[in-house]
């Protein structure tokens, strides 16, 4: 009994340790959080001053065009990159591109001398400075953590993310208000130097010993590899038919439901919030909530959010809509960790950053459709519009579970 007491005693421990006891993971977490809510002030800020600028909602559309064209252009070539130079490196380049960049607009309005092209300049540089952040910051986490850590490091990351975005605004909102639209851009500025100073303080990632190839073939060489691995082609092709049809119908569609049939921006805000606290539940639980078949999990929660999806044309309470639209927040938000944290896991350190840009530009590239194809759909039918959508999401999920290589995604 003594010896089998010892030898069971000895047997080792296969309890995992949290991310946030990493430091190192810990440095990258706050640096990264605390620019994030500085964003939020950027995010709130932009808008007000297009539209304080030249008083026109399409220009305002038109500047965010601009930064997203280059974001698209150039994803591929971000992923390539970030395997070929320190992915660290990219991201302290882009971070000190964007301080610049917002310090060099607050000051131009607050001597009250800015013009409207150098806002689309600003777009610009932004949109470039994602092509590369982008996937170098995708590349570059897991070299921080182990394997097995990676799902809770992404409902970690995932849950501040949506914590800055519910109460980031509020503070923006008030700065703009009583300090002006420049001591937003000077805040963001501020908060840029917070990463810019973890990620120097972090270590490089581990760098594969493989021939350096031309830029051109290391792009083809990164979309091949999601072309040859059929799971993850397959959850690729699921994920962008998704993306499609939540994006155009949920961006254009609740702010055109909230102003026609409810009249009120408060209305709208409550809707918008609804979707952001579900995605925070949604990265909590997907932290705490050990699911084995991720597969099977992806396609349930694709036929739930088509449902919901397709039901929000059919609500005429604001409050069951602002329901619905929570559950459909968290059940994407859980799905969502899932999905990022196999990718992160499945893909070779050599192709992470051009694998993730490659999977990046499936949904960045469909989002501008999903919005044109959403405007012309809303104009004929708002209902018809959120059931199509809905159908669709349902079609698509049925159709992927026929593939036995989504369903045994573990």
């Amino acid at each position: 009994m003594a010896a089998a007491t010892v030898s069971t005693a000895n047997v080792p421990t296969t309890t995992v340790e949290h991310p946030l006891r990493n430091p190192n993971y810990r440095l990258w977490l706050i640096g990264g959080t605390i620019s994030l809510l500085g964003d939020q002030f950027y995010f709130v800020a932009l808008p007000w001053l297009v539209l304080q600028q030249t008083g026109s909602a399409v220009a305002m559309g038109a500047i965010m065009m601009a930064g997203a064209i280059p974001r698209a252009l150039l994803m591929l070539m971000g992923g390539a990159v970030s395997d070929r130079i320190s992915a660290r490196k990219i991201m302290i380049a882009t971070a000190a591109a964007r301080t610049i960049c917002v310090t060099v607009i607050g000051v131009l309005v607050w001597l009250r001398v800015l013009r409207t092209w150098e806002l689309y300049a600003l777009a610009v540089a932004f949109g470039v400075a994602d092509a590369f952040a982008a996937p170098a910051q995708t590349a570059y986490m897991p070299s921080l953590l182990k394997r097995e850590q990676l799902v809770a490091a992404s409902s970690v990351s995932q849950s501040t993310a949506q914590m800055t975005s519910i109460v980031g605004p509020v503070p923006a909102g008030f700065v703009i208000k009583t300090l002006g639209v420049a001591w937003a851009f000077f805040v963001d500025a501020i908060s840029f130097l917070f990463i810019i100073g973890a990620l120097w303080k972090l270590p490089d990632p581990p760098k594969p010993q493989t021939a350096r190839k031309a830029m051109l073939h290391s792009i083809v060489e990164g979309i091949a590899y999601v072309g040859k691995d059929v799971p993850l082609r397959s959850l690729m092709l699921l994920a962008m038919i998704l993306n499609f049809c939540i994006a155009g119908p949920v961006s254009i569609g609740l702010a055109y439901m909230t102003k026609t049939r409810f009249g009120s921006p408060a209305v709208y805000g409550i809707v918008i919030s609804a979707v952001a606290a579900g995605s925070l539940l949604g990265a909590l639980l997907a932290g705490v909530w050990k699911i084995r078949r991720r597969g099977v999990m992806i396609l349930l929660v694709s036929l739930a959010l088509g449902a919901c999806l397709g039901s929000i044309g059919l609500l005429g309470k604001i409050w069951s809509i602002a329901s619905v639209l929570l559950v459909m927040g968290a059940a994407a938000g859980m799905v969502n960790i899932h999905i990022g944290a196999w990718v992160m896991q499945r893909i070779d350190v050599a192709v992470r950053g051009r694998v993730a840009s490659v999977l990046m530009l499936a949904s960045y590239g469909i989002t501008p459709i999903s919005l044109a194809v959403a405007g012309f759909l809303v104009a004929w039918s708002l209902k018809l519009m959120f059931l199509l959508a809905g159908g669709l999401m349902v079609l698509t999920a049925v159709g992927a579970s026929f593939q036995k290589q989504v369903r045994e995604i573990e």
